[in-house]
């Protein structure tokens, strides 16, 4: 029988709620990740929310994600020392497994249904959240100094809409659809590419990039987006590795959200 304090729920399998998950399970927890049946992760490499399109993903080559359908495939991930990643947008889960910590990383900028009184711990990364009255404590996720700063009270910063800084560059380095659509790559993560160049295409629509760089990120094929759907990152340092390696951003949000946990089961004792 596994303690109820060494469960934990991560609601959403993109890049930071990736980096929770291993976090986490660095430090001792058994882990569930749960997300949607077509996940729109774009940083698909170091996203455990990848399982689900392949039934299997390994991040960094080392951390395992295995899509299960239930609470037996919770169970078997867990004996193989693999983090089970399982469909269910309602978290549903967490009626069966009673989750010691729960950690909101859906990044939807809003609350979609996290409750304080959910689990013991119940932990938010970003704005949409009020520390105290959604959870227990918000994970700031702007970059800038307080990046990975535990809030026990107040919001995160509000959204800015300006993707992040790198390699001094910001809105050109994000790829968005042009018109609702289907997604279909012509390219592949990893891939270097150059101003102008098409990558994929919506609803027949081509999506070019705008700055020379290295493609950190794109959806997976098949997927039905909306225009203006964020649907590639383009890395302009041109490194390969930092395409398949969880960002620096990550790793500090996740190191906030195991801070809290130690604060706050330290106040339980």
């Amino acid at each position: 029988m596994i303690g109820r304090s060494k469960v934990a729920v991560v609601k959403g399998g993109g890049d930071l709620g990736t980096a929770v998950a291993i976090r986490l399970v660095q430090a001792g927890m058994w882990v569930v990740v749960t997300e949607l049946s077509n996940p729109l992760v774009v940083r698909r490499e170091v996203a455990l929310a990848s399982a689900i399109f392949n039934d299997k993903t390994v991040i960094e080559g080392k951390y395992t994600g295995r899509k299960v359908q239930d609470y037996d495939g919770v169970l078997a991930a867990w004996k193989n020392g693999e983090t089970p990643v399982i469909v269910d947008p309602l978290t549903r889960i967490v009626d069966r497994i009673r989750p010691f910590v729960i950690i909101d990383a859906i990044i939807a900028k809003r609350n979609t249904g996290t409750t304080s009184n959910s689990a013991p711990i119940v932990i938010a990364l970003g704005p949409g959240f009020q520390a105290g009255v959604d959870c227990r404590a918000v994970i700031e996720t702007q970059r800038g100094p307080d990046l990975g700063r535990p809030l026990y009270s107040g919001e995160a910063k509000t959204d800015t809409g300006i993707p992040g800084l790198i390699g001094n560059e910001t809105y050109r380095r994000v790829l968005r659809a042009p018109v609702d659509g289907i997604f279909i790559s012509c390219a592949a993560i990893g891939d270097l590419v150059h101003v102008g160049q098409t990558v994929a295409e919506v609803g027949g629509r081509a999506v070019k990039v705008e700055i020379n760089g290295m493609i950190r990120g794109l959806l997976a094929d098949g997927l039905f987006i909306w225009a203006g759907t964020k649907v590639g990152d383009i890395d302009p340092r041109g490194e390969r590795e930092l395409c398949f390696h969880v960002s620096d951003k990550a790793w500090k949000v996740a190191d906030g959200v195991l801070e809290v946990i130690h604060v706050l089961e330290s106040k339980q004792a």
